[in-house]
Order: structure tokens, then sequence, then C-alpha cells
């Protein structure tokens, strides 16, 4: 492999912000925020919105939206 092309693999922690869930992993992605986790280490903080503690899929739990919201606005803007 060339060198100095990859991007650092690195410890991360991912917070699932919707369900409040978070777990440590390995990943290429940064942030300027830390956490310090249970380890007692200070690690990147990547937060995201959806994850397997979230996901409808795979939760069970059906997740509502308003499409009916979303039509109507549609219809407004290209009305003719």
């Amino acid at each position: 492999m060339k060198k100095e092309i990859h991007p650092e693999y690195k410890e991360v922690v991912f917070h699932d912000t919707s369900s409040d869930f978070q777990f440590l992993t390995k990943s290429t992605m940064s942030s300027n925020e830390t956490i310090k986790w249970e380890d007692g280490n200070e690690y990147p903080l990547i937060k995201i919105e959806v994850s397997s503690a979230s996901h409808p899929f795979y939760t069970g739990k059906k997740l509502f939206v308003d499409t009916a919201g979303r039509v109507e606005k549609f219809n407004r803007k290209y009305k003719k």
C-alpha cells in the first residue's frame, strides 16, 4: 500500500441522539468533540440520528411520517 494516502483508522464513540445510545467502534471519521468513555480514555464523538437502537427495522416500532403534509406542500408549490 502507498504510504500517507489512507485515512487514520482509530477508535471513536458514536452517539445516537434519538435514543441516547452510545457505542465504541473503529472508524476513519473524525470530530472536534470528544467524550470520556467507560474505560477512562477520551475518544472523538460522532453524533448520528439513526442506529440499530432507534431504527424501526431493528426495534419493531413503526415510525409515523407526515406524508400528507409533504403532498400538500408539493401541490401548493407546483399547482397550476
